[in-house]
């Protein structure tokens, strides 16, 4: 049975969209255009990372320690996420440990 069966255009073969019989993307296709804002990205991360000195980043980090102390728990959290990663992630890292352990026949 042909997998096209029922569709009413099959796929150009290494045509102007470079597919193959079976519609995937033959060798030598370019592919999508990207990211088109990328860019742009690139350059206001690189004039954030530039504007942006160590002594900046102590201060601003101190500034949200200081609030979490002070009962702040959207800081709190802020800090939390940063330091400890979010519960989720904590958890698959705690998670996948024990399965490591597991397959290396201790206990995990």
């Amino acid at each position: 049975m042909d997998a096209w069966e029922g569709w009413q255009v099959k796929p150009s073969p290494n045509g102007d969209n470079r597919r193959d019989q079976q519609g995937r993307f033959a060798a030598g296709n370019p592919g999508g255009p990207g990211n088109p804002h990328a860019a742009q990205v690139g350059r206001l991360r690189s004039a954030l990372l530039n504007a942006v000195t160590e002594e900046d980043m102590r201060a601003v980090v101190s500034t949200l320690v200081d609030q979490a102390k002070a009962g702040s728990v959207a800081s709190a959290r802020v800090l939390f996420d940063r330091v400890l990663g979010k519960p989720i992630e904590a958890d698959l890292i705690a998670r996948i440990e024990a399965l490591e352990g597991q397959i290396r026949g201790g206990a995990g």
